[in-house]
């Protein structure tokens, strides 16, 4: 991906230098979540990719008391120039802006407003507005503060782990995030939050189709990088690799050696490379209607 080396954002909290310092621990639904993500090998839209944490009361607590304070901006990433996560930092600093500006362009040709969230980067752990956030979770959203978490050990993870090295695929992992936000502001995560609890897990569910919308926005917002001449050769490639290797399927298979969708809450890979790619493909939020599809 063509991108602006040593870049900054002004919507990016630098948060790494707390350290392991973000809470006293998680509550009883925190740790809940927490072994949903480890059976998950806490991947990429995990827990508050719009409908979990609502469904829980958030990291801080399951009785939805409403959100944790969360601590005000950091500023501007990290200058030290002996930071070994200085170019990652610039990379998602400037992703993120991107696929935001691409959003806020597309609601300005629909006569609406975009709320512009921001990007938590963060070591270890941290608190955030539905919780204490760690790192085993994988980045996430948190629609009560309307920020998008991450801490950048993450893609060593993906790279080494799963198998989804490249700039792209990282890429992914950001858009799908902001994917969630947009969600948010146009009223489909609230649409989940408000049905059956029962809806919730399996291969036809609201959280299926939740997520799957999120890696189709993703995929829109690829599109647009396509238009504006940034794409590289093999960078979908690398996108769909990685959407492939965080499928309910894969991961199923991979833990216990067998698959079970009726616990799916994310889709199969084969699902998530789809909606991806149909994003990519349709390049507007009209095509990623995945609550409107009778088959996903």
């Amino acid at each position: 991906m063509k991108w602006t080396p040593g870049y900054r954002s002004d919507d990016v909290e630098d948060r790494r230098a707390e350290g392991d310092r973000g809470g006293g621990g998680t509550s009883m639904g925190g740790v809940g979540l927490l072994a949903w993500a480890f059976k998950l090998f806490g991947l990429p839209g995990l827990l508050v990719g719009g409908a979990l944490l609502y469904f829980a009361g958030g990291l801080g607590g399951s009785d939805g008391s409403g959100p944790v304070s969360t601590p005000g901006a950091r500023g501007t990433p990290t200058e030290n120039a002996q930071d070994p996560e200085k170019e990652m930092v610039s990379f998602v600093s400037f992703v993120f802006d991107d696929v935001q500006k691409t959003w806020k362009d597309t609601f300005a040709q629909g006569n609406e407003r975009y709320q512009t969230s921001r990007l938590v980067l963060f070591r270890g752990r941290t608190q955030s507005g539905c919780g204490t956030g760690q790192a085993a979770m994988g980045p996430f959203y948190c629609p009560r503060d309307q920020r998008v978490y991450i801490d950048l050990s993450f893609y060593q993870e993906l790279k080494q782990r799963f198998g989804a090295p490249g700039d792209f695929a990282q890429a992914y992992v950001i858009a799908h995030e902001v994917g969630h936000h947009v969600q948010h502001l146009l009223g489909y995560e609230e649409k989940v939050q408000r049905g059956a609890r029962g809806s919730q897990e399996g291969a036809d569910s609201l959280s299926v189709r939740l997520e799957l919308q999120a890696d189709c926005l993703a995929g829109a917002w690829a599109h647009a990088t396509g238009q504006r001449q940034l794409l590289e050769e093999g960078d979908l490639d690398e996108a769909l690799r990685a959407a492939a290797a965080i499928g309910d399927d894969r991961l199923q298979q991979q833990s216990s050696g067998t698959v079970s969708p009726e616990t799916w809450t994310h889709g199969s890979s084969a699902q998530r490379a789809r909606w991806f790619k149909r994003g990519y493909e349709t390049g507007n939020v009209q095509g990623c209607d995945t609550f409107a599809a009778s088959k996903l």
